[in-house]
C-alpha cells in the first residue's frame, strides 16, 4: 500500500505556514514584475469571493478584505522540505513528486504503527503539525493515491480492487493535473475528452481499449489506465539529507527586533518539529540576516538590491532541542551584535545530532539542566561581555597566571571501570621494593615540610620601589598602606619570559624581599615587568 501527500494550494499554505493569523482571511498569491503582477494561486476563502488565478493587481482593487502576497520560493522550499521530513518520518521509502506533493510506501507499517486508517490520520496530524493542511490518500498503487489525494479533500482509503470505482467520480481535470507537466498539452486534452463528452473519469475508463488506442495512441491507453487506477510502478526513492532549514523573505524591512523574534520563535518551532519528526536535536544553529543598504546618493529609501549579510552561529554544549530557549539565546546575541540596518530576508538552519542520553546516578548530586545553564551563561555574558565566562583552561606555558577563558562544554561522566586494576608489572612484587618505596615518601613528606608556602595576591598589587645600585632598597604598595617600608633583605633577581619561542627574553624579573613589621618580617614576592617597567607585589610567604 501507497499513501501520497497532497497540499492543496500549496504556494499559498507556504507563506501561511510563517503567519498564522492568515488562516482565517481570504489569500491570493501575486507574482510578476508590478505592474503586471497576476494571481497564480488563492485559498478556498479567496475563491469563495469570487477572485481566479490569473487576475491582474489592479483588477483585485474592488476586494478589499483580500490580503496579496508575494510568491516565495525560499518559504515553499522550507514547506517543501518539512513535508519530506515528516513522510521520512513514517517510511524510509519515499518519493518526492512534486512541490507539495510526496508519495511514500506503507508496506510493513502496520504491525510498528498500527492500521492503514491510523496511519493516515497520524500523518495528516503530522503534517497539521508542520503548519500544513493536507489530503491524504491510500490506495494499492502509486498514482491511485495521487489522484485520490488531489480529487478528495481529507483522508481517503481506496481499497485494493475498488480503485475504478472510488476514482469515477473525479474530473478528468484532476487526471490531466496530476499527471501532465505541459499546461498546453493539458489543455489539449481537456479539449479533446470535451468534444468526447468525457467530463469524469468513469466515462474515460468505460471505453474500449483498441479505439482508444487508434485515435490518442499510447498516452491515451497510459491515462485510461490510471482512470481505471490500474497502473502500476515503484517509488523513484529519494535519498535522504539531514539539511534543516528555514527561510523569510520579508515583504517590508524589519528595523527592530521584537518584530524579528515573532518571526524566529514561528522558524525555530518549525525547526524543531522537523527535527523531532526524526528523533533528532540541535548541536548548532545558524542564522544568516539578509541586510538592506542606503542607496549610494543618499536616499533615506531602501532596496533589495543593495544588501550585506549578518552571520550569527549558536554552538550548544550539548544536544538540545527546546524553541524557546534557542529564541532567547538567539535574541541575548542579536543585543549584543546589532544587525545595524533593516533586514529584508531570514534564513535559519540547523545542525542535527543525536539527543543526549543520560541517566543521573541516586547518589549523585543534581546538576542544571544543560538548556537552563546555556541561558544563564548567555545572560551574564552579555553583562560582562564575550569571552569572560566559561570555563578556565591553562596555556601550555611557564608564564605565571597564564589562563585562557574556554566555552563551558560539560564533559559526560566516565563509566566507572569494572574489575580490579591491573598490576603494574614493571615493578618487582617483593619485600625490598616496598621498603624502598616507603623511604622514598618519608623522605619527599619531610622534604615538603620545609617549603614556605606563596600566598597570591589576585590580582598582583602595584608597587612603588626605590633602587640603589640596582636593588630594591624601599617598597611602597599602592593598594594597601600596610605593604610598606625599608627592605632589610634581598634574594634575586630570578628573570624569565615564560615562553621560550618569544622574541622579548627575560621579560619577568622575580625578587624575594623582607620588610619590617610590628610583628617582625615578612616575606615577600616582588616583581617588575620589564617590557613596561612596572613593579607588582604578587605574593607573601607564609
Amino acid at each position: 500500500m501507497f499513501a501520497c501527500i497532497f497540499i492543496p494550494d500549496f504556494s499559498v499554505q507556504a507563506i501561511i505556514r510563517f503567519d498564522p493569523e492568515l488562516h482565517a482571511r481570504a489569500v491570493a498569491v501575486l507574482t510578476g514584475r508590478p505592474p503586471l503582477e497576476k494571481v497564480v494561486a488563492l485559498n478556498e476563502r479567496a475563491r469563495q469571493t469570487g477572485v481566479e488565478v490569473g487576475a491582474t493587481k489592479s483588477q483585485l482593487e474592488a476586494w478589499e478584505k483580500l490580503v496579496l502576497r508575494a510568491r516565495s520560493e525560499s518559504q515553499e522550499t522550507s514547506a517543501h522540505a518539512a513535508l519530506l521530513d515528516c513522510a521520512q518520518s513514517f517510511s524510509p521509502e519515499v518519493e518526492d513528486t512534486t512541490p507539495g506533493i510526496v508519495l511514500l510506501n506503507l508496506a510493513g507499517l502496520e504491525p510498528l504503527l498500527g492500521p492503514l486508517p491510523k496511519i493516515a490520520h497520524d500523518l495528516a496530524q503530522r503534517v497539521s503539525q508542520m503548519g500544513l493542511e493536507a489530503n491524504i490518500a491510500v490506495a494499492a498503487n502509486p498514482d491511485a493515491a495521487l489522484l485520490g489525494a488531489r480529487g478528495f479533500p481529507g483522508v481517503t482509503l481506496i481499497p485494493e480492487g475498488r480503485e475504478a470505482e472510488r476514482l469515477g467520480d473525479l474530473p478528468v481535470d484532476v487526471l490531466l493535473e496530476s499527471f501532465s507537466s505541459d499546461v498546453e498539452e493539458a489543455t489539449r486534452w481537456v479539449e479533446t475528452f470535451d468534444r468526447w463528452g468525457i467530463r469524469k473519469l468513469r466515462a474515460l475508463a468505460a471505453l474500449p481499449e483498441v479505439p482508444v488506442s487508434e485515435r490518442l495512441g499510447q498516452q491515451g491507453i497510459r491515462l485510461q489506465k490510471l482512470a481505471r487506477g490500474a497502473a502500476s510502478r515503484n517509488l523513484r526513492v529519494l535519498e535522504p539529507r539531514l539539511i534543516f532549514a528555514e527561510s523569510v523573505e520579508l515583504e517590508y524591512p524589519i528595523v527592530l527586533l521584537e518584530p524579528l523574534a515573532l518571526l524566529l520563535n514561528r522558524m525555530l518551532e518549525q525547526v524543531c518539529a522537523r527535527l523531532g519528526a526524526r528523533a533528532l536535536a540541535v548541536q548548532e544553529l545558524h542564522l544568516n540576516l539578509e541586510l538592506a543598504a542606503t542607496q549610494p546618493n543618499g536616499c533615506a529609501s531602501f532596496t533589495r538590491t543593495l544588501t550585506r549579510k549578518l552571520t550569527r552561529t549558536l554552538r550548544l554544549p550539548t544536544p538540545m532541542l527546546d524553541a524557546k530557549v534557542f529564541l532567547k539565546l538567539l535574541q541575548l546575541d542579536l543585543q549584543a551584535h546589532p544587525p545595524g540596518a533593516p533586514i529584508v530576508k531570514i534564513h535559519l538552519s540547523a545542525d542535527p545530532a543525536r539527543p543526549r542520553a543520560l541517566q543521573s546516578g541516586l547518589f549523585l548530586p543534581v546538576f542544571p539542566e544543560p538548556e537552563k545553564l546555556e541561558l544563564t551563561l548567555a545572560r551574564i555574558a552579555g553583562i560582562v561581555g564575550e569571552g569572560r565566562v566559561g570555563s578556565v583552561e591553562l596555556l601550555d606555558t611557564h608564564r605565571e597566571g597564564a589562563f585562557a577563558v574556554r566555552r563551558f562544554a560539560p564533559a559526560e561522566p566516565k563509566a566507572k571501570q569494572s574489575g580490579n586494576r591491573k598490576k603494574d608489572m614493571s615493578m618487582p612484587e617483593n619485600d625490598s621494593a616496598c621498603q624502598a618505596e616507603e623511604k622514598v615518601e618519608e623522605r619527599a613528606k619531610d622534604k615538603m615540610s620545609a617549603v614556605i608556602a606563596l600566598r597570591l595576591f589576585r590580582p598582583p598589587l602595584s608597587a612603588s620601589v626605590t633602587l640603589r645600585e640596582a636593588k630594591p632598597v624601599r617598597m611602597r604598595c599602592l593598594q594597601r598602606e600596610d605593604i610598606a617600608g625599608e627592605i632589610v633583605w634581598t634574594a634575586g633577581p630570578w628573570r624569565s619570559s615564560g615562553d621560550w619561542s618569544e622574541q622579548e627574553g627575560w621579560s619577568r624579573e622575580e625578587w624575594d624581599i623582607a620588610v619590617p613589621a610590628e610583628t617582625g618580617l615578612v616575606l615577600y614576592r616582588l616583581v617588575q615587568d620589564k617590557l613596561s617597567g612596572n613593579w607588582f607585589v604578587e605574593g607573601t610567604y607564609d
